[in-house]
């Protein structure tokens, strides 16, 4: 993750150029599994594309756009601080949502279920953890051109039969993951 010093701190600094030395660039994160390891659901070459080609391609951007707000910032360029600014949200939000995305995920039989307070608001909000799928498929189907409801990378595999990629991708869950997630944000 970017570590940077917040602009009030950085602007009490005596020289602009001490400021840049602090900054230290996004790299891509590792799987927590092999490149195979989620067949058959999702093909090994659909995990080493998206990870090695697509994900890479958001970090090197990221990482670009932030060497151009750190120029801007060093030159007190206010016009190109705030142009920059949609480069690293685009390119941050891609790099931190396949992350996310990475981590959702296990090989068959190492995800878990869903249990505790995850599993009781799942049946308290859809009645139960299939009619959860079943509405998350649906709304997930529902959207067009290449968008996607936090799963994704089908196409290669599945084409255009995203229902198919839908129902497979429950069997590589990471439960355990989501429950962390869900545990920590309440």
């Amino acid at each position: 993750m970017l570590r940077t010093i917040p602009r009030a701190f950085a602007t009490t600094l005596s020289k602009p150029s001490a400021f840049a030395g602090l900054r230290f660039k996004h790299t891509l994160p590792s799987l927590p599994y092999a490149y195979d390891a989620l067949e058959p659901y999702i093909s090994k070459e659909i995990m080493e594309v998206h990870h090695s080609k697509h994900h890479q391609t958001y970090v090197n951007a990221l990482n670009a756009a932030e060497e151009k707000l750190g120029s801007a910032f060093q030159s007190n360029d206010v016009n190109n601080e705030i142009a920059i600014q949609s480069a690293i949200k685009f390119n941050g939000g891609g790099h931190i949502n396949h992350t996310l995305f990475w981590e959702n995920l296990a090989p068959k039989g190492h995800g878990g279920k869903p249990t505790g307070e995850l599993l009781a608001e799942i049946e308290k909000t859809w009645g139960s953890l299939d009619k959860f799928i079943e509405k998350f498929n649906a709304q997930t189907v529902a959207v067009q051109g290449s968008g996607w409801g936090w799963l994704h990378a089908y196409y290669l595999q599945y084409k255009n039969v995203r229902p198919d990629y839908l129902k497979a991708v429950w069997e590589v869950v990471n439960w355990k993951t989501v429950g962390d997630r869900f545990n920590k944000s309440r």
